[in-house]
């Protein structure tokens, strides 16, 4: 029996790790189309490359996907972000848990995780072969057969499709043309770009925990906000980005984010902690006295933002006064004006929809003995760690070929 898997990223290693560990006398060939493998394993996390995500929990891990929850819920029993970990350290990749709940190999490199996935597939009899992009694929019998862009081809037995997010919707016409059901491909995990905004002189100062949300729709994330000199970015910019993906598309990414500096829905909680303020600090003036530890240079800016004289005194305030300082606080507003990707990172909400799959098997449903994994599918998490354990997770799912 010959296995082909198309892609030699993270869901492609380790379905044919899966194939191989399943059936050890199955040939199986990883075709990838450019020179390197795990290209954006390499570069995920900022070169680190976050594993996977700590959460143990099913039906929170589910939450962190706005496309693609419902299958993964199936397949997290199978193979769960525990999993990785025992997976990735049983092969000699110790790991760490950040606070946050991201995990990285302890190296801080994630070479160690190409390494440990090349040489764990080389073990196991894993042909590779690079620079080897196939442009079309063609069901013969019960066989598919794969053409090159050299013009040589080559027949399969079974065929695991492992090509990774496509920015552009012609990237997915081969698939469309087997019969496949195909969501338009929009960026997903983005920063908001702010041309018209004073907020960006702001640059480098990071807010721990705010909570932002896009105005007109109930979509909302929290989290760490960095301020850059183009807008806004930082986890809770990103999440929102994801949750938001093909809304803001469709908006031209011309859009109003809210900011709740304090990540406080109730107003009249945040009213009640100033009015503490005022009758602890009455006479310290404004500058001197941040309400949430907030950065220095953020207080500042929003007590401009709010027209309120930073020497005024606390007990100055008055009701007006208080009631700019509540708003600021929880609903502070700006007008994005395009987004900023990142390029080696990339990634798209989109892909073969699942629909078009039979999400116990990850086989199509149209063509017996094609398999999906990865990005390539409609799924997408909230963050690369996520995303990572999404194509773990179905690639171990594929390489059962059942």
């Amino acid at each position: 029996m010959k296995v082909i898997i198309i892609g030699g990223g993270a869901s492609g290693f380790f379905s044919a790790i899966a194939v191989k560990e399943n059936y050890p006398d199955y040939e199986v060939v990883i075709y990838e189309k450019s020179k390197n493998v795990l290209s954006k394993v390499k570069v995920t996390g900022g070169g680190r490359c976050n594993v996977t995500n700590a959460c143990s929990s099913i039906k929170d891990l589910v939450s962190a996907y706005p496309r693609g929850g419902k299958l993964l819920k199936k397949h997290f029993n199978v193979f769960s972000t525990k999993d990785t970990m025992q997976w990735f350290e049983n092969r000699g990749v110790p790991l760490v848990i950040q606070e946050d709940n991201c995990v990285f190999p302890k190296s801080q490199n994630s070479e160690s995780i190409i390494n440990c996935l090349v040489s764990t597939a080389n073990n196991l009899g894993v042909i590779i072969k690079t620079n080897s992009k196939i442009i079309a694929i063609k069901k013969i019998d019960s066989k598919l057969e794969l053409y090159f862009d050299d013009e040589n081809k080559v027949l399969s037995d079974k065929l695991i499709v492992t090509t990774g997010g496509s920015p552009k919707l012609k990237g997915l016409e081969w698939f469309e043309k087997l019969g496949h059901k195909i969501e338009k491909p929009v960026p997903s995990l983005f920063t908001f770009n702010m041309p018209n905004e004073t907020v960006t002189k702001l640059m480098g100062v990071v807010i721990e925990n705010a909570l932002v949300s896009l105005q007109g729709t109930k979509l909302k994330a929290t989290g760490p906000l960095l301020i850059t000199h183009w807008g806004m970015s930082g986890p809770a910019i990103l999440k929102l980005s994801s949750y938001g993906a093909r809304l803001l598309s469709e908006n031209n990414y011309d859009f109003k984010v809210q900011i709740n500096w304090v990540n406080q829905q109730n107003n009249e909680i945040v009213l009640q902690e100033l009015k503490a303020i005022i009758s602890d600090n009455s006479n310290k003036i404004l500058a001197n006295y941040r309400p949430y530890l907030l950065p220095d240079r953020l207080w500042l800016f929003l007590l401009e933002k709010s027209e309120l004289s930073e020497k005024k005194k606390w007990s100055e305030l008055g009701k007006k006064g208080l009631n700019k300082l509540v708003n600021i606080l929880t609903n502070d507003i700006y007008s994005v004006k395009g987004k900023t990707t990142f390029k080696d990172e990339f990634v798209t909400c989109g892909g073969v929809s699942l629909e078009s799959i039979n999400q116990k098997t990850m086989q199509s449903k149209l063509v017996d003995n094609l398999y999906f994994a990865g990005e390539v599918l409609d799924i997408d998490g909230i963050t690369g760690g996520y995303n990572l354990q999404a194509a773990w997770t179905t690639g171990y799912v594929a390489g059962k070929l059942s």
